[in-house]
């Protein structure tokens, strides 16, 4: 079952790495497995959030999403989006882009880099928000308690994740912009761009969740529909109204899932950029990354899910919260690629010994707790 489900992800797994190691040694290698690591722990939520809604769908629409539309998210977002922010941010055109990342590394690096500022402030702030949103929320799990409990109360004031990421950017634009950047000799103040491009990330993480929130909203409305025409069908005897409400419920779950996909795929592309500006080797990682997101969605739509790994959703915000920090403070300093990659690796790995830790505990209890019902039943018996 394994096999049959991870197949086609092990083989583009090899392949890729070959790969790295052929364009550019061992040192591509390690890149390309820590970005790949990085993007299955960002969308492992997503899997998960994916195989719920899934499993609500009827086989047709299983088949279209976990087809053309994981197409059309994750490789779309994953491999082109990269691309596109590079462009634009550089003033290239897509196919210039390309050919130059291809042809001239060195004149590429140098567009990048100065480009940087631009691209860590967009990131930072995008990932911050996603961060920021998920740790005021008030959660019935709770991974570090005393953490967690009291910015879930702050999280009742309104608006207060976006006053934060507002004040972390002008921190950052003040502290970092205004003093980091020598371009030929000259000092060149990049607070104006950092600002820009950190409110461009803002309005984009609010762009994304008011869509997604109102394809939400759309589901749960059709779905309504779709059950009161389920019953009209009962007392009519015509079932064809609600055949209809059900494609169109699923059409809306489709659309819905699309920008969720489009959302998760920010903080894969936007983190693979505080690891690595070689838009080869984040070609190569996000895709094998992006072939596991496929094979866990339709892993846990057979098999169930794995919310007995409790933390491990938080474990990945945490990350995505380290990420942005990080991306925020390579617009002056500039930050090894390893140990990057690596901040992402042991958070995820933490919570999720975290959560083998909760479930055995939680076994042990429940064996103790039956042992003891077992024992006053003889103690009555007797």
């Amino acid at each position: 079952m394994v096999l049959k489900t991870f197949g086609w992800s092990f083989a583009v797994t090899a392949l890729g790495l070959v790969a790295a190691v052929l364009f550019g040694g061992w040192t591509a290698f390690g890149i390309v497995a820590i970005l790949s690591v990085l993007e299955i722990s960002l969308s492992f939520d997503n899997a998960v959030v994916n195989a719920g809604i899934l499993k609500k769908m009827n086989a047709f629409w299983q088949k279209i999403f976990l087809t053309v539309g994981i197409l059309i998210a994750v490789f779309g977002m994953r491999l082109v989006f990269p691309v596109v922010i590079v462009a634009i941010s550089a003033s290239l055109g897509p196919i210039e882009a390309v050919d130059l990342a291809l042809s001239d590394k060195d004149r590429y690096q140098e567009l990048v880099t100065d480009a940087h500022p631009a691209i860590a402030a967009f990131g930072g702030m995008f990932l911050l928000m996603i961060f920021l949103d998920f740790i005021f929320e008030d959660r019935d799990i709770k991974w570090l308690g005393w953490l967690e409990r009291p910015l879930a109360k702050l999280g009742k004031v309104d608006m207060l994740s976006v006053c934060i990421a507002l004040v972390v950017l002008l921190i950052s634009a003040l502290t970092f912009a205004t003093h980091a950047h020598q371009h030929g000799g000259a000092h060149v103040d990049k607070a104006e761009t950092v600002l820009l491009s950190g409110i461009a990330g803002l309005i984009t993480y609010m762009i994304v969740g008011g869509l997604s929130g109102y394809f939400e909203d759309k589901l749960e409305e059709e779905e309504e529909r779709e059950h009161e025409a389920e019953e009209e069908a009962e007392r009519t005897g015509k079932p064809r109204s609600a055949v209809a409400m059900a494609g169109k419920a699923a059409f809306f779950m489709f659309l819905y899932l699309e920008v969720l996909d489009a959302s998760f795929s920010f903080d894969g592309v936007i983190g693979a950029f505080a690891i690595t500006n070689d838009i080869v080797l984040m070609a190569l990682g996000l895709g094998i990354g992006a072939m596991y997101v496929r094979s866990l969605t339709v892993y846990l739509v057979r098999q169930g899910t794995l919310d007995d790994y409790v933390y491990l959703e938080h474990g990945a915000h945490y990350a995505i919260g380290a990420l942005a920090m990080i991306l925020l403070v390579t617009i002056q300093y500039e930050i090894n690629e390893i140990i990057t990659g690596m901040v992402g690796v042991i958070l995820i790995g933490w919570s999720f010994w975290s959560s083998v830790r909760r479930n055995r505990a939680l076994a042990a209890a429940e064996g103790k707790a039956k042992a003891s019902d077992e024992k006053t039943e003889v103690s009555s018996g007797v």
